[in-house]
């Protein structure tokens, strides 16, 4: 007799039936929809009995989830599967099953074609989806009542009913781990088995995976919602009764513990980085994006403290939990912009984000920067990747830098063979130079003082490098400056040069006060480099100026001297004509050249006197030579007092040198002479000896007790600390020593006539 009637011919092809490739396939199709419909009880002969000799809660099995593979497989066929229930008895309880099956209630027939017991079924469970329980069913039929299916669990973490659904899953749980241990006592008895657990293992893992995938759902958006959101409660609830299910297991159970406290927190993290990683994706720039992260962290933790974090027992710490996560979540975010190549106006706004605009907007607002500081979260860059992002910006800013540096000399040397402009003079080389290191110089401290010294330290090398080559050009320059160039237009841009000085000494001073501790080498190297600049210029300054006063001081010392003044005279009038173009000199070049200018027309001025032009022959003419001498003195310390000289030392040395002229005791002699040796160190005995032969004296006795001084002094090197720096008379080179013969040249001449005349011979008698 066959399963089923043959059902009419009309029926018998439908569009995509799967069982229409053969003969008997109808028939096979509806006997397998009866078995799982109402013929049998499924999955019960493959699930093993429990200890007590029941089935599982309320004495029914539970419907796993495939039970409905093949049903959910075949949506369409519905009208079939219903001829086949009216040729079968009907089945109560199995109309709710199709239903979750097949899909939408709203498809299956009317009311009169089911069977009352379907209705009242469909009923109950309306009831259940308005109960709030989630799932709790009616205790009136608790014992023909079954457990919930996978499906029907599925469905309420789908509803959000998650309280309900976790119960459900627990409960599943508990039922697996019971089959599993009805499994090992039949295999340990060699009773045959047909294992089951393994299903619903892997049941109760999709639905912990689902229920999951709610929860974190829900927790993110809670704080988006910026208000109370209910939702969160059952979160908390599903948490606290995922503890106590996790204390009830022993430990070694399968799935447990599930540590959803812990997957909590992490899912706070996930839930921060989505919400920074959105704000950070609006900005267009880095600094917009920086503003907005952070505009976003205080707003979001604002929310938090608000409405998150009271919903939470305070066992929680739930406002700590977000501030960890959001404080890990911009971690990440800055590590990430950290490790793309950055350009140096980023490096230094990521930089000052991090040092400072951090601290100052999100750790330091109102609202929330008290309870972040709780926290201790400390800064979210680690210290070696801050350091590695300062190294990488000073890298970059001596790059750039020496580049521009050098293009700015290029572009500077280029000029010099033309006429200095008023331009050059006020704003040269120096003022764009040090303004390209200025910016650097005053941004780096800004972000953190260690970052400052040692981007001052890369750039006072930067800087000292290209005083050197500042130093090889101007050499080349003002050695030989070219046919084409002017003698004033050598001087102009003399000046415009020696002008660049100040300015780079000055900044190389700013850079060594930030206290790198390598600094002192660099910066002797500055200086001297600026010394030798400055040296060539004045040469190039004074060189014209001491070829027309020449002549001049040759006319000096002379007998013509004591009764003419009009070579001094004309010698004060060029220094101070001289002194006037040098007045767009900066104040610090001006000294040292009106200094060295000072120096080098004393040294003029007492050359000839060394060179004994002229020798005093009574002690009136020794007064005229130290009355001139005393009056030219003044002269010369008037004019260089008006011109700030900064070397007032040099006002003594004609002084000194009149007074061993006018002295007659030998013991005050000597004591002039110790003076003038410790004024001036450089003096030797040759000098002071030049003095005493214009002095003209003759006496062997006297000359060697005044000279003995010296020698003295110089055998014991002066005395000690003296400054030996203060060169004069080593510039002053005394060819011979004139000695005194002990006549008189009226006298010595009568002599020398008398003795070559030529005696008359006498006759002889």
């Amino acid at each position: 007799m066959p399963l089923l009637k043959k059902p009419p011919k009309e029926e018998e092809e439908e569009e995509g039936d799967p069982f229409a490739a053969h003969p008997e396939s109808r028939y096979r199709r509806r006997a397998t929809l009866e078995r799982l419909v109402g013929l049998a009880p499924f999955a019960r002969a493959r699930r093993p009995p429990t200890k007590d000799g029941g089935s599982g809660a309320g004495g029914r099995a539970r419907r796993r989830s495939e039970d409905f593979g093949l049903l959910r497989r075949l949506p369409g066929r519905r009208k079939a599967s219903a001829e086949a229930l009216g040729e079968r008895p009907v089945v109560p309880k199995r109309g709710s099953l199709l239903r979750l099956a097949w899909g939408a209630r709203g498809r299956r027939g009317s009311a009169g074609e089911r069977p009352p017991e379907e209705e009242e079924e469909e009923e109950g469970e309306g009831r259940r989806d308005g109960d709030g329980g989630g799932g709790r069913r009616p205790e009136g039929r608790g014992k023909d009542r079954e457990p919930l299916s996978v499906l029907e669990i599925l469905e309420l973490i789908q509803r959000r009913e998650l309280v309900a659904a976790d119960e459900q899953i627990i409960a599943l749980e508990a039922e697996c781990a019971a089959a599993a241990a009805a499994a090992s006592s039949l295999v340990a008895s060699s009773a045959p088995v047909v294992p089951a657990g393994g299903r619903q293992a892997r049941d109760v893992a999709l639905l912990y995976r689902a229920l999951l995938a709610q929860l974190w759902a829900v927790l993110g958006e809670a704080v988006p919602a910026g208000r109370p959101y209910p939702p969160l409660r059952s979160v908390i609830r599903v948490l606290e009764r995922e503890e106590e299910a996790d204390a009830r297991h022993a430990p070694g159970t399968l799935g447990r513990p599930r540590g959803l406290r812990r997957r909590w927190r992490e899912a706070v993290g996930r839930a921060a980085g989505e919400r920074l990683a959105q704000a950070a994706a609006a900005g267009a720039g880095l600094g917009e994006r920086l503003t907005a992260v952070a505009a976003r962290m205080v707003g979001d933790l604002g929310v938090v403290r608000r409405h998150v974090a009271p919903t939470y027992p305070p066992a929680y710490d739930a406002f700590g939990v977000y501030a960890r996560g959001y404080h890990r979540a911009l971690a990440q975010q800055l590590g990430a912009v950290a490790q793309r190549p950055l350009a140096v106006p980023d490096l230094y706004l990521l930089l000052d984000w991090h040092s400072n605009a951090y601290p100052r907007e999100v750790l330091g607002h109102p609202e929330v920067g008290a309870l972040l500081q709780a926290q201790a979260l400390g800064p979210p860059l680690p210290p070696e990747t801050q350091r590695s992002l300062e190294s990488s910006c000073i890298a970059a800013v001596k790059a750039k830098v020496e580049v521009a540096v050098a293009q700015e000399l290029q572009l500077s040397e280029d000029t010099w063979a033309e006429e200095a402009t008023s331009q050059e003079l006020q704003e040269g080389l120096a003022t764009r130079v040090t303004a390209l290191l200025r910016a650097h110089v005053d941004r780096a401290p800004q972000i953190t003082p260690e970052f400052g010294m040692e981007m001052a330290h890369s750039l006072l090398g930067v800087l000292v490098a290209f005083l050197h080559s500042f130093q090889r050009k101007v050499e080349q320059f003002l050695e030989a400056p070219g046919e084409a160039t002017p003698p004033d237009g050598a001087t102009g841009r003399a000046i415009v040069l020696v002008n660049c000085c100040p300015p780079f000494r000055t900044f190389t001073e700013h850079l060594a006060q930030f206290g790198h501790p390598e600094s002192e080498e660099p910066r002797r190297q500055a200086h001297a480099a600026l010394d030798k600049v400055t040296r060539l210029c004045n040469h190039v300054l004074t060189q014209r100026l001491f070829e027309d006063l020449k002549p001049y001081f040759n006319k000096l010392m002379k007998r013509k001297w004591l009764t003419s003044s009009d070579a001094f005279d004309t010698i004060v009038m060029l220094i101070t004509s001289f002194t006037q173009k040098l007045r767009p000199l900066r104040p610090e070049p001006y000294q040292v050249l009106v200094s060295e200018v000072h120096r080098r027309v004393l040294i003029e001025y007492v050359r000839p006197l060394l060179q004994v032009r002229l020798v005093c022959t009574s002690a009136k003419m020794r007064a005229r030579v130290a009355a001139r001498l005393g009056d030219e003195a003044r002269q010369l310390r008037e004019l260089f007092n008006r011109l700030d000289s900064a070397s007032p030392w040099l006002d003594s040395v004609v002084p000194r040198l009149r007074e061993l002229l006018v002295l007659e005791d030998t013991a005050a002699l000597q004591m002039e002479v110790g003076v003038l040796v410790r004024d001036f160190p450089d003096v030797r005995r040759k000098h002071v000896a030049a003095v005493l032969d214009v002095r003209g004296l003759r006496g062997q006795a006297a000359r060697q007790e005044i000279l003995g001084v010296v020698r003295d002094l110089e055998q014991s090197d002066a005395e000690p600390g003296l400054p030996r720096q203060r060169a004069f008379f080593s510039e002053l080179a005394v060819t011979r020593e004139v000695r005194c013969l002990p006549f008189h040249l009226p006298r010595l001449a009568r002599l020398s006539h008398l003795r070559l005349r030529r005696p008359h011979p006498r006759p002889r008698p």
